[in-house]
């Protein structure tokens, strides 16, 4: 029994003493708040037929649908127009904000409110990868994924400086916004909108309250035991939310490989081919033609396909045949985007694949972007995002209402 003690140790001391993946759920949060944010930007002359009053989904057919599966959506409070707008332009706002990582622990709440609302209103509209934002915005809510590349963190370093200069540091943003955000959730619950599933309602109320807990034990905690404790538990918790996000993507490419392989056409190699000639499918027919001319290259890729998505979960634990597959996936997904048309369900995937991105090749991402970035001109002086300290993050440097 001693022989395990030390490692059981190390385990709980890696668990609570920093949030993990740092570079990944960066990766994450931008993949998945961009995502989102062009989807809503490219739809933006089609919104009213989608999500909005003029789509074949009625408001009165979403109406029954929520009333019966509890769902959560801003959208029935009000069949207006006026309504309609207010919430389509919110959510293309804090999915901005959320991707740049501007007081991300509240935009990612809101991000979430966004998607669902939306997604919720018009279930039908969708390709598959909105099923994967739906369940990750959800999941981004219990991570600290604003410790680097985010102006959360640059928030943070400024801050760190200033204190370190004997300066005092004041946060009148967060305060405002979270007491702005208590009055709103105060008025729809006496209003009754929080009807439905208590899920939603509940993470909305926990998150609030244990962010102006936050404030209130940096403002007021004597020691910094209490500041421990709740650092201790934000990680917990966010690396919990990792190892989720991690599992549902195993389980998305463990599931979809196993039901191809059950289907005759996959079986014979000649599922590829059929979806390469739908209309609907094909915005590049050439493209489409030249892959498909190949009878071998067709079954190749069947095969292929059915095998990568089985065999992935099981190469997480060699790490070079997971880099390699975890490739070979992204390039798929690229391929998808082109030759089938789907760019946003490819960017969600390859959004949920980025978790699984070895931490040296995204600093190294990162670096060469920074590097890119200090070429171009620039006024004034800027602060450098810093990458992430082993017992500091940009929650622990101010008072809780960003990142």
């Amino acid at each position: 029994m001693t022989r395990f003690s030390p490692a059981v140790s190390g385990v709980i001391s890696r668990v609570t003493e920093a949030a993990l993946g740092p570079y990944q759920t960066a990766v994450i949060r931008i993949g998945f708040g961009a995502t989102w944010l062009l989807f809503l930007l490219r739809e933006l002359p089609h919104r009213h037929e989608l999500y909005g009053p003029d789509g074949p989904w009625s408001w009165d057919l979403a109406q029954q649908l929520v009333a019966s599966n509890g769902s959560f959506t801003v959208l029935m409070w009000s069949d207006g127009r006026v309504w309609f707008e207010i919430v389509y332009a919110l959510a293309v706002l804090f999915s901005a904000l959320l991707t740049l990582g501007w007081r991300t622990r509240t935009m990612s709440v809101l991000f979430m409110v966004g998607v669902l609302s939306l997604q919720n209103r018009s279930v039908f509209m969708g390709d598959g990868g909105d099923n994967v934002l739906h369940l990750m915005s959800i999941y981004l809510v219990f991570t600290r994924c604003a410790q680097v590349w985010s102006l959360d963190a640059r928030r943070a370093a400024r801050e760190r400086a200033a204190r370190e200069r004997g300066e005092r540091v004041h946060d009148r943003t967060g305060p405002a916004l979270w007491g702005a955000l208590g009055l709103v959730l105060v008025a729809v619950t006496l209003a009754g909108r929080m009807q439905g599933d208590w899920l939603i309602p509940a993470l909305l109320w926990t998150v609030w309250a244990v962010q102006g807990l936050w404030w209130l034990v940096g403002r007021r905690a004597r020691t910094g035991e209490p500041r421990i404790m709740l650092d201790v538990v934000a990680n917990i918790v966010h690396n919990g939310a990792l190892l989720v996000i991690m599992a549902e993507a195993c389980l998305i490419y463990a599931t979809a490989g196993w039901y191809k392989i059950q289907g005759s056409r996959w079986q014979d190699g000649t599922a590829v081919y059929y979806p390469l000639h739908l209309e609907y499918f094909s915005p590049w027919p050439g493209l489409a033609d030249l892959l498909s001319a190949s009878g071998t290259m067709v079954m190749l890729v069947t095969y292929g396909t059915v095998l990568v998505q089985v065999a992935f979960p099981f190469t997480l634990f060699n790490r070079r045949v997971k880099n390699v597959l975890l490739a070979v996936m992204m390039t798929e997904h690229a391929v998808i985007a082109v030759v089938l048309g789907l760019p946003f369900f490819s960017l969600a995937m390859i959004a949920a694949d980025a978790v699984f991105l070895p931490t040296g090749f995204l600093r190294r991402l990162g670096d060469r972007v920074a590097r890119a970035r200090d070429r171009l001109p620039r006024r004034g002086g800027r602060a450098p995002v810093p990458g992430p300290r082993a017992h500091e993050s940009p929650e622990t440097t101010h008072v809780g209402f960003g990142a």
